[in-house]
């Protein structure tokens, strides 16, 4: 079964999200439409997988290096070879660099390929993985970054009304998290993702205005995120459990992470880091230093689909699946995937379960 071809289908989908956003780092402020970057890769026996890179302002970076680098390096190799691939193109290409728009684009195919395993072999994902009993998997609301209480305040309460007990913010304003405290109550878990924006003594600063609100977990709270040793020290002095992992690429930059302690809850992302191949691995690293995974997903689309899987039959009874809390125009997979009362359906057709909607592929591609 041989690759036998690639194709990069960039999609902006605007999208409302209980107010205008304030500027982040996927985006500028009042951003009103999600962009992504789906790959179809199809062999030559019909079968046909889909697969996600990390989207936003790296869609540009990340379909040229696919068009121009990596399809016509993989096309006419062998889908089910999909280990030794991976492997081959890190070592062919690192010189690229070990993260960014490569490793992004290659996590897309890799992701694709395991959807095609999975179809191939007449089996969903997560039973390739090692399988899983579990028809849902709770959710947390990732929201936007909004930096006005009053909004906090009101997309919070809108959350819990849906159905979520467990929330993400993105805030990096002390009152915008009291605010969510206060709309959310004492039973629903906060945590906080502020995005790399402090150095230690600023994150450790932070962490004293912040634990009376009784935080999950606090994300990447230091500049650089390679600083494992700032943020295992964070861990040790701020008294709120530490997350990171979405910007770690590849299973090396995990082994760094874990071996200085940095984290709570570590937070792999595959269609950032190496897609499915690399993200098995990091499950086995994070059990071998008793660190919970949570696996980063802010996707919408096969990148997503991926995470569920993963976490369904590897993340055991602690995982939650990260749910990007926008009101999208269309959804690539329709109601399919939407949670119910803060759960997501985990899907039990072959590879990744769900292929997206064309009509929504049609209507919402743009060059």
């Amino acid at each position: 079964m041989k690759i036998a071809s690639i194709e990069t289908i960039p999609l902006r989908i605007p999208f409302t999200a209980g107010g205008r956003s304030d500027e982040a780092v996927w985006g500028k402020a009042g951003l009103q439409a999600v962009d992504s970057l789906v790959v179809k890769v199809t062999t030559d026996t019909g079968l046909v997988g889909w697969g996600e890179t990390f989207g936003f302002t790296v869609v540009p970076a990340a379909k040229l290096v696919i068009d121009t680098i990596l399809a016509p390096e993989i096309v006419g190799r062998d889908a089910a070879v999909l280990d030794r691939l991976m492997v081959d193109m890190q070592k062919k290409f690192h010189v690229f660099g070990r993260s960014g728009a490569f490793i992004y684009g290659l996590s897309a195919i890799d992701i694709a390929l395991w959807d095609i395993a999975g179809k191939a072999s007449g089996k969903p994902v997560h039973e390739l993985l090692g399988g899983s009993a579990a028809t849902s998997l709770r959710c947390y609301a990732s929201l936007i970054r909004y930096s006005e209480p009053e909004l906090v305040r009101e997309n919070v309460q809108r959350a819990v009304a849906d159905g979520f007990r467990h929330l993400k913010l993105h805030e990096v304003d002390v009152d915008c998290v009291r605010a969510a405290r206060e709309a959310a109550g004492d039973d629903v878990e906060i945590t906080l993702d502020v995005n790399c924006p402090w150095s230690v003594r600023e994150a450790l600063d932070m962490a004293q205005k912040l634990r009376p609100f009784n935080l999950r977990w606090l994300e990447e709270p230091v500049w650089p995120p390679e600083n494992y040793k700032g943020l295992a020290r964070v861990r040790q002095e701020g008294g709120i459990p530490v997350a990171a992992g979405e910007n770690a690429s590849t299973l090396m930059d995990f082994q760094h992470l874990l071996e200085a302690g940095a984290v709570d809850f570590v937070q792999p992302s595959p269609a950032k880091m190496g897609g499915l191949t690399e993200l098995k691995k990091v499950f086995a690293l994070a059990d071998a230093h008793n660190v919970t995974v949570m696996v980063h997903t802010f996707y919408d689309g096969p990148g997503l689909l991926a995470s569920v899987h993963a976490s369904a039959a590897l993340g055991g009874p602690r995982a939650l699946v990260e749910w990007r809390y926008f009101d999208l125009e269309a959804q690539l997979y329709g109601d399919a995937i939407i949670p119910k009362h803060g759960a997501i359906t985990v899907p039990r057709g072959t590879g990744l379960g769900l292929d997206p909607d064309e009509d929504v592929i049609r209507t919402y591609r743009f060059k």
